[in-house]
């Protein structure tokens, strides 16, 4: 099977094509490469260019037009960012999936996994969300998400396209056989802060938040491996027309998390335990766009797609720091 993926050469993007290829898939990467790095479309069909470029879509389906489903991770995605430029992250993220999805219909190729977020949540007792669970989403970036999943639901009741919005926690870790893992040169994500801290390229780890109503005031969240992300969406794309038929429906939302909620400063401990040392590390005020958190009920996502998250946070730590070591080789910069 051939399977589009926009965002291919980002760290979730990439690591969905690994396991593509890992299961006898072809993964069709398309990227504009503005923050993905060219070194993670090495050796995999590759087309540099924007999400909603008309001509370059059908170049793409009209030399694969086996490809069976498009996978949509391409979007910006930093929640203080968003919050400080948000006409760009609506024009990038809202604007140009309605684009996308609009052209993946007109051309006959209906099928969308969408790669959205748990950040759309409002907070409920205890933290733990189902799908049913009210939506909230707290910063631009939040917004574009929330609105992204509205666009491609309303779009899947009127036209022939059909979607499914996997609603990820947060992603840990590398690829297992360390291809790829976090690119950026300043990571945003809590644990690619955490390694650059143990590397030597923070002078210390903050801790964002410690008033929350949380057990400890730090904020929480859902750990997840980034390779049991990956084959959540290989399930998605394999079994994309019984999923839908399951819920009798064009469009489905499903929760990919560990079904457990760690704090900031639990990570922070754990992370520690696995390093075998103390990092340097201080409190600090919230990030603009900054919530107390959510983690995940996950068994919507065992009964319609048979999965569950297979790695601990240990893992996620490891390979983190594993591929940490690794990815000036691979990359040109650590």
């Amino acid at each position: 099977m051939k399977v589009l993926i926009t965002g291919g050469a980002g760290y979730i993007g990439s690591t969905i094509a690994s396991a593509l290829l890992d299961h006898g898939h072809v993964p069709v990467l398309l990227d504009s490469l503005v923050t993905g790095p060219a070194a993670f479309t090495h050796g995999r069909i590759f087309y540099q260019g924007d999400i909603a470029d008309k001509a370059l879509l059908e170049r793409i389906f009209k030399e694969h037009p086996e490809i069976q489903a498009t996978v949509h991770c391409a979007a910006l995605i930093v929640v203080p960012e968003s919050v400080a430029e948000p006409y760009r992250y609506y024009h990038e993220n809202v604007c140009k999936s309605l684009e996308l999805f609009n052209h993946l219909e007109r051309l006959g190729y209906p099928r969308v996994v969408f790669s959205s977020s748990a950040s759309i949540y409002d907070a409920v007792p205890g933290f733990k969300v189902t799908e049913e669970a009210p939506l909230k989403p707290g910063s631009p970036y939040a917004r574009t998400k929330y609105m992204m999943e509205m666009v491609l639901q309303d779009l899947s009741r009127a036209t022939r396209l059909r979607g499914i919005a996997l609603r990820y926690f947060n992603p840990i870790g590398a690829d297992p056989k360390l291809r790829s893992g976090i690119h950026a040169r300043e990571p945003s994500h809590v644990l690619g802060k955490l390694v650059d801290t143990a590397l030597g390229k923070l002078p210390e780890f903050q801790i964002t938040g410690v008033d929350w109503p949380t057990r400890d005031g730090s904020g929480i969240r859902d750990y997840i491996h980034v390779w049991d992300l990956a084959m959540a969406h290989l399930k998605a794309v394999e079994q994309f027309d019984q999923v839908l038929a399951k819920v009798h429906d064009t469009y489905a939302v499903i929760n990919l998390g560990t079904g457990t909620g760690v704090t900031v400063k639990e990570l922070v401990a754990a992370f520690e335990r696995v390093y075998g040392q103390t990092i340097p590390k201080r409190e600090a005020p919230p990030r603009p766009g900054d919530v107390a958190g959510a983690y995940a009920n996950a068994d919507r996502a065992w009964e319609l797609l048979g999965w569950k998250a297979e790695h601990s946070i240990d893992d996620g730590i490891r390979s983190a720091l594993e591929w940490g070591q690794r990815r000036k080789a691979i990359l040109g910069y650590a």
